[in-house]
């Protein structure tokens, strides 16, 4: 059955409706409320138009070609050649996933009623996204200031007719596409070029869909460190309500909740109680809960910063209608800037970085095979020396390990000046986004690679269970993954666990965070 059409209705979109329009490909309707904001804006510029105002970007050049004044009659041209001179991005396309979710953003953005376009503008990204024409997004190009100019420009190439799209399958000329489908070009008209360019629509779009795969990925992590706790055989007793209580972090207090969760009704934990002379377990898993709780809290800070963004206006200038006799009614300011999102991007690399680093240890800690209280052998292998086991896995976890560090660094903190100088403090979310898209996929699979090396470390364990929920996901992991009699590649294995990962298969049976 056809979904019901997301309404775009002026109000904030949920995360989880952006990720249906951009992944499940939900219709979209542009709702009564929204036509009367967005005709109500558009009246007035019009009338200042025709008083003869001067105003940015509606009859000025842009950037440090600001004091440039043109004439009625170059209106439409300005707008057009704005679109067509911005689209300079560069690198591979991004996702078509990633250009849906900028498109219904931006769609949602104009429909507020604060950016002076027509309604006509507006309808025509509904119709782009309810017609299955992408427009064709260079990655590159966004120093995340003036708003992601060159992705956004690419973005309303495809509006006016330009540019190269995907329909279906194929790559296609906007122009063609747009005819099979009978849609029309825009003519674009005063202000609307810079108004579907000059936002952070790129930004928060990529952080909208790294979002909706880390949901996933941390609560795979979360399963993945009560597997290890009982795989490398270690005690429960770190994870007391009452050492977390003390502690009063919520992150670390709700991660050790959970992981207490997976493993009840382990029988592995009870075996070894009683005279076990180890005193402490290593910190990968003693300090599991502070190190997850403290970035799935650096990740919660991101996900604020997305849902405020989802219900916002980043273009310049803004209309307010409602003070029409104001002089002050349109406004030009910096909305377009994306440190709001840059540094909570920048925050969540780091936090990914830490999800990932401590699994590795983990993984490490295990293969080594230096704890003498746990019945395994050296990297798991069927017969030490003869076959490796899952030795190179720990590698390829330190490979991904380090290249989490590079990415990690922020984008944030370094500025080149753009504009001939007008346009000096950018943010570089746009590169932020990029990286941490980059980071989460690399997080999916030390993640992967975790599990793998714990599920198999459980055979060695039986006839003792681990809990429910670890049972769960280790069933999960053999539907996909056989146990390990001999050497072989390790890569199917990890790509097969990853999808699960993305899929959200090893996450079942935890109750989500709120």
């Amino acid at each position: 059955m056809e979904p019901r059409p997301l309404s775009i209705d002026g109000g904030t979109l949920a995360l989880d409706d952006v990720i249906d329009v951009a992944r499940r490909r939900r219709p979209v309707a542009l709702g009564a409320e929204a036509v009367r904001r967005i005709e109500a804006a558009r009246g007035h510029v019009e009338s200042r138009i025709a008083g003869g105002a001067t105003m940015y970007g509606i009859n000025t050049g842009f950037g440090s070609l600001s004091r440039v004044r043109i004439d009625d009659d170059g209106l439409r041209d300005l707008q057009r050649n704005l679109v067509r001179s911005h689209a300079a991005g560069v690198g591979p396309a991004l996702p078509p996933e990633t250009v849906r979710a900028m498109m219904v953003i931006l769609a949602a953005s104009l429909a507020r009623g604060r950016s002076g376009v027509r309604v006509e503008t507006v309808q025509a990204i509904v119709d782009l996204l309810n017609r299955g024409i992408t427009p064709l997004v260079p990655c590159r190009g966004s120093v995340g200031a003036s708003g992601d100019l060159a992705p956004l420009a690419h973005l309303a190439l495809s509006l006016i007719g330009e540019g190269r799209c995907t329909y279906g399958s194929a790559v296609e000329h906007t122009a063609r596409a747009l005819l099979v489908t009978g849609l029309r070009p825009v003519q674009l008209e005063a202000k609307e070029g810079l108004a579907l360019i000059n936002g952070t629509h790129f930004m928060c779009a990529a952080a909208a869909l790294v979002l909706d795969d880390l949901r996933r990925t941390m609560d795979a992590a979360v399963v993945a460190t009560a597997m290890a706790i009982d795989a490398c055989r270690a005690t429960d007793a770190f994870l007391d309500d009452r050492l977390h209580a003390a502690r009063a972090q919520p992150g670390p207090r709700r991660v050790a909740e959970r992981v207490r969760q997976a493993l009840e009704g382990s029988t592995i934990v009870g075996s070894h109680k009683e005279n076990d002379p180890r005193v402490q377990d290593p910190y990968c898993l003693r300090a599991a809960p502070q190190v997850l709780g403290a970035a799935f809290d650096a990740i919660a800070y991101l996900e604020n910063a997305v849902a405020l963004e989802l219900g916002g206006v980043t273009d310049n200038p803004l209309v307010f209608a409602e003070g029409a006799e104001d002089d002050r009614a349109i406004l030009s300011g910096g909305n377009f800037h994306g440190m709001p999102l840059a540094i909570p991007m920048d925050t969540a690399k780091i936090a990914v970085c830490h999800i990932a680093g401590i699994a590795e240890r983990r993984v490490n800690w295990l293969l080594t095979a230096s704890d003498s209280e746990n019945p395994i052998t050296a990297y798991l292998s069927p017969k030490p020396g003869l076959h490796s086991g899952l030795m190179i896995a720990q590698y390829t976890a330190a490979a991904c390990c380090n290249e989490l560090q590079t990415l990690a660094h922020p984008a944030s903190v370094h500025n080149i000046t753009t504009s001939a100088g007008i346009e000096d403090y950018n943010s570089f979310g746009a590169t932020s986004a990029l990286q941490l898209g980059q980071a989460a996929e690399l997080c999916r699979q030390v993640i992967a690679i975790e599990f793998l090396a714990m599920a198999e470390a459980l055979e060695y364990q039986r006839p003792l269970q681990s809990g429910a929920v670890v049972e769960r996901a280790h069933a999960t992991i053999r539907s996909v993954v056989s146990r390990l009699v001999a050497d072989r590649s390790p890569a199917p294995d990890m790509a097969a666990i990853a999808a699960l990962v993305k899929d959200g298969a090893l996450g079942d049976g935890l109750e989500r965070e709120t």
